[in-house]
């Protein structure tokens, strides 16, 4: 099974945002997008869901376009944690969750038991299961951050597409999330997932695609692909790239 972006070209109707972008991912690997704001990560992730239709290539799923594939079919094959966001419906945390199980059951179907004790289990996985009673208008947009990534573990799709799931996060709930990304890697899923930081995707990406202006600048590795000029010339910042005594590579700015 493979996710698969081919020659794309993306936007919305008489605004084109980026071109020529192509990408893939396989089970059990993290690919993360990392760019400026406004380079078209988000639009690129909703082409990648079908939500908006492309305008020139093609989105593949095992081979085929997803355009050939009803609504139902690819939620039961693509998760999604946007970014965040508040809800507008006082829903509790556990019900949030369980709408990840409606692409197995059906949308007017009632929940299972079975779906039950897999959305409970999403949420202690997170860390979170003290709050699956609670009103998810009265978490903090972190708290309800973490809800939506228990929805898309929840959903259990072989890919997982992540939109800055972790912009709102505490430190620690950072690194909750992103060791939560390895275990589904690990377990076989396909992660995409965006970000504003580089030490994220040393951290926990099998390959990184570094965008700008709508299209790639470059994709592979990420110690191979995110290099102090690179990242300067994306970003404008001077940055230094350190690997440490544990074997972890950081990034920072240089103030200078």
């Amino acid at each position: 099974m493979r996710l698969e972006v081919r020659d794309l070209a993306f936007g919305y109707p008489e605004r084109p945002v980026g071109r020529d972008v192509s990408l893939t991912v396989e089970p059990g690997e993290v690919l993360c997008l990392l760019g400026p704001n406004g380079c078209g990560k988000t639009t690129l992730f909703k082409t990648m869901l079908g939500l908006l239709r492309s305008q020139g290539g093609a989105v593949l799923l095992d081979g085929a376009p997803l355009s050939r594939f009803p609504r139902s079919e690819i939620a039961r094959r693509i998760a999604y944690v946007p970014q965040a966001q508040a809800s507008p419906f006082p829903y509790t945390a556990l019900d949030l969750v369980l709408m990840g199980r409606v692409a197995h059951r059906g949308v007017f179907a009632g929940p299972t038991l079975e779906d039950r004790e897999i959305a409970a289990a999403a949420l202690d996985e997170l860390g979170i299961g003290n709050l699956a009673h609670r009103d998810v208008t009265r978490l903090s947009g972190g708290q309800r951050q973490l809800v939506m990534v228990a929805r898309a573990v929840a959903q259990a799709a072989p890919f997982l597409i992540m939109d800055e799931p972790t912009a709102s996060l505490d430190f620690g709930n950072q690194v909750v999330v992103l060791m939560e990304v390895k275990r589904l890697a690990a377990r076989g899923a396909g992660v995409v997932l965006s970000t504003h930081q580089p030490d994220q995707a040393f951290a926990v990406a099998d390959r990184v695609c570094l965008m700008r202006d709508g299209q790639t600048v470059a994709i592979g590795l990420p110690v191979e692909t995110l290099t102090s000029e690179r990242l300067e010339d994306v970003y404008g910042v001077a940055v230094s790239i350190e690997r440490m005594r544990s074997g972890q590579t950081v990034c920072a700015p240089r103030y200078v």
